[in-house]
């Protein structure tokens, strides 16, 4: 039996570059992608935490997948029951199981949306009950001249704001408490939230003078916060597992994690390489680089704030350097590039807009 023609694009051969995978995972819109042998029978199941884990043991994407794919992927034979396959799905969070006959040659792919279809049980969509600062007090000037007239928050995108995008991804949490960092405009964003009379609470941390980044924190000393807080840019929407990187920040016991974009960079030219005396030592052609880039998406640890100054200009960059002078501990949660839409400039807001309209 001949694996249907769509479903082709969820299978990898051993040998693929890592960097390769990550581009099919974010084509596929899935989180698993399954690798075949030369005979095209299944030796197992790479996922987008497997290439995270290998990036932050310090691997590199150049490398192939054979290194760090699941060598026992959980199948199911063909005549399985629709009741053992949801318990799976269910019990290991997974959304995609492979049906194999014995020789392990794969026959279909179950997928979470088709099993769960009638009944339309959301995605592993896991509750967070701590708050969401979203930085929202500055000029927006690679926005200029839209920022001239209304504040970054509020310019739009569809029918909505982008600082309502922001919020959107949190909603699917159910977090339901939001401050909001102000200063630039910031009459305006409190009279727009007046009036759409939003279903969460939103309360506002006004600067009389810009903080920066996170010097507006300060005023959360006196909240009752819990022991995390989620804070990021009014122009960073991340598609992904916010719960998965509150997780992560919590095994890691970390007092800060940021979200890093991974970023290919291909110069189009010829490089010169020289020698320790400035001699020519060769030409490399067209070399590629891989960068993690913070995308402005945080946790923090509550207590984290009190590091920060009263009444000083901060940014998260400072708050970031003087913990790990004092060797607290930041942790880095690797996603790809596809998951991250940064529109606060002009060629990323058009994307942007492309992409959520």
């Amino acid at each position: 039996m001949k694996l249907k023609k769509e479903l082709k694009k969820f299978l990898i051969r051993e040998n693929t570059a890592i960097k390769q995978a990550m581009r099919r995972l974010d084509q596929t819109g899935e989180k698993i992608l399954f690798i075949i042998d030369k005979s095209d029978k299944l030796i197992g199941s790479l996922s987008d935490g497997n290439i995270r884990r290998w990036i932050l043991s310090g691997g590199t994407i150049k490398t192939t997948i054979n290194k760090i794919f699941n060598k026992k992927p959980i199948t199911v034979t063909r005549n399985f029951s629709q009741k053992k396959i949801k318990g799976i799905m269910l019990g290991k969070r997974i959304s995609c199981i492979p049906v194999t006959d014995k020789e392990g040659n794969i026959l279909d792919l179950c997928f979470w949306d088709h099993i769960f279809s009638l009944k339309k049980i959301p995605r592993f969509i896991k509750p967070i009950k701590i708050p969401v600062v979203i930085m929202a007090g500055g000029k927006g000037t690679r926005l200029d001249p839209f920022t001239r007239i209304l504040p970054k928050p509020l310019i739009p995108i569809g029918n909505r704001t982008l600082i309502e995008f922001v919020i959107e991804k949190f909603r699917k949490h159910g977090i339901n408490v939001f401050y909001l960092s102000i200063n630039y405009k910031a009459g305006i964003i409190k009279s727009y939230f007046e009036e759409i009379k939003p279903r969460y609470q939103v309360h506002y941390l006004a600067e009389k003078k810009p903080l920066g980044t996170v010097g507006s924190l300060v005023q959360l000393k006196k909240e009752k916060l819990g022991a995390h807080v989620f804070v990021c840019n009014c122009d960073t929407i991340i598609d992904a597992d916010y719960a998965e990187i509150l997780d992560f920040h919590k095994k890691g016991r970390y007092d800060v994690t940021l979200v890093a974009s991974l970023k290919y960079h291909q110069i189009p030219y010829g490089v010169c390489e020289l020698t320790k005396d400035g001699s020519f030592s060769r030409i490399k052609e067209k070399p590629e680089f891989d960068f993690l880039v913070n995308t402005g998406f945080y946790i923090l640890k509550t207590e984290a704030i009190k590091h920060i100054p009263r009444d000083k200009f901060f940014n998260i960059t400072d708050l970031i350097k003087k913990l790990d002078k004092e060797r607290k501990r930041i942790g880095v949660f690797p996603i790809s590039d596809k998951l991250w839409l940064d529109a606060g400039e002009w060629q990323n807001y058009q994307e942007t807009i492309k992409l959520l309209s």
